[in-house]
């Protein structure tokens, strides 16, 4: 036995003072304790703290005598004992050829008994420690597995005790395979579930930085026409979430199409396609939207051009057929040429403030994912006929709506109004 100097000795108070610490700790929160203290810390050069009384915590003189103690050990239910006895002989004979076998099976033990992050640790020290190790691929499968349930809601344990699932803690584990194993089978499968658990963290660019990964650096695994689908996935989600804007939902509709191309034989060609329809659709509505909002304040010079870009993007459809009705009805009231577009004057002040409120309401409640009240219908002392946004001057200029318009035609009357088209 080491007789402890001065230093040691302080060591070893400091580290029993920290285990009692602990102990107190969880027993005034009403937590079980693991185990109870029985004998006293003490240590042995060579071998580290141990209990005194704990016969699991000798070791033996020779790595195969260990081995076969720890052995004996699990066989008989002491897993306790047996991963004492795989710790001794790796920390003790850490060059013997059985050493990696004992570090597999500390592994193997605390992933039996619950401890999943600790598991994974002794499967990572492995993959460091022994990256030529027989049982190399073993231990990667059962570190994915672990992470593989840390994604599917496994709760981190603080002081032994589950506290909350850590989608940021399965993005760890899945980054420690890639980086330990990048040549491994499981590589591609956990740089897909990289992007994976950064996509339930809504952190987008960063799965969609993942996802590419595996598409550059795994082109023929089974799991990259996958992750090509997912980047047209998040995009579609991005859109969703956002503006509706055009550069969103091109981005979207190029991941989608590049998927087709790709993997014409995938299971997923179907969906990607009715995403794509979802995506056209989608503008769509954003455009009728605007038309309508113009047409409800009476300015029809501005609803005809919409309503005409609606035709355009979706021909044949029921928005495409509702717009040319309404775009006919307008004509036979007023005339061709006087819903044409003319010169543009600057909307300012308290109007043109209203107007851009009433917009960002259609907007909004026009999204799919809507679920507040109904939107309020403008009326003539909100919006005066005279204050009418800014109209477009091509057809190819669609966006928002703009924030200055022309008045109207002196040969339009100002009280002149028609029913509300029908969606």
């Amino acid at each position: 036995m080491h007789r402890l100097t001065l230093p040691e000795a302080s060591i070893s108070v400091r580290a029993l003072m920290r285990k009692v610490l602990l102990f107190t700790t969880l027993s005034l929160c009403g937590l079980a304790l693991p185990e109870p203290l029985q004998g006293a810390v003490i240590y042995r050069s060579n071998e580290g703290w141990s209990i005194e009384g704990d016969d699991s915590n000798q070791v033996e003189s020779s790595a195969a005598e260990q081995m076969k103690k720890a052995e004996e050990l699990e066989a008989q239910g002491d897993l306790k004992g047996a991963l004492n006895g795989y710790r001794g002989l790796v920390k003790r004979y850490s060059l013997s050829l059985l050493a990696p076998k004992a570090q597999r099976k500390v592994g193997i033990l605390l992933d039996r008994t619950g401890d999943y992050d600790k598991a994974y640790q002794a499967f990572d020290t492995y993959l460091t420690k022994y990256p030529r190790g027989d049982d190399f691929e073993s231990v990667v499968e059962s570190m994915f597995n672990i992470a593989k349930l840390f994604l599917e809601g496994q709760k981190k344990k603080v002081f032994g005790v589950p506290f909350a699932p850590s989608m940021a803690r399965a993005q760890e584990m899945f980054e420690g395979i890639v980086k330990r194993a990048p040549y491994s089978k499981w590589a591609p499968l956990a740089q897909f579930n990289i992007g994976q658990a950064n996509e339930k963290q809504g952190k987008y660019p960063e799965a969609l930085a993942a996802y590419q990964q595996v598409v550059v650096r795994y082109p023929t695994d089974a799991i990259a026409d996958d992750a090509q689908y997912q980047i047209g996935y998040v995009r579609l989600r991005e859109h969703q979430q956002g503006s509706y804007d055009r550069a969103s939902a091109a981005k979207a509709r190029e991941a989608f199409e590049d998927f087709i191309n790709r993997y014409p034989e995938s299971e997923k060609v179907a969906q990607a396609r009715e995403n794509m329809k979802s995506l056209e659709g989608s503008q769509t509505k954003g455009t009728m939207d605007i038309a309508r909002f113009y047409d409800r304040t009476k300015n029809y010079k501005a609803a005809v051009i919409y309503y005409n870009d609606v035709i355009k993007n979706q021909p044949g459809s029921a928005e495409s057929e509702a717009a040319k009705a309404r775009i006919d009805a307008l004509k036979e009231r007023f005339g061709e040429d006087t819903l044409r577009a003319g010169p543009e004057r600057a909307e300012t002040g308290a109007k043109a403030q209203t107007r851009r409120k009433l917009q960002a309401q259609v907007d909004t409640t026009s999204r799919p994912d809507y679920a507040g009240p109904p939107v309020k219908e403008p009326v003539p002392d909100e919006v005066a006929p005279s204050n009418r946004p800014r109209l477009r001057t091509s057809a190819g200029n669609l966006g928002p709506v703009p924030a200055v318009e022309p008045p109207l035609p002196e040969a339009l009357p100002a009280d002149t109004d028609l029913p509300a088209p029908q969606p």
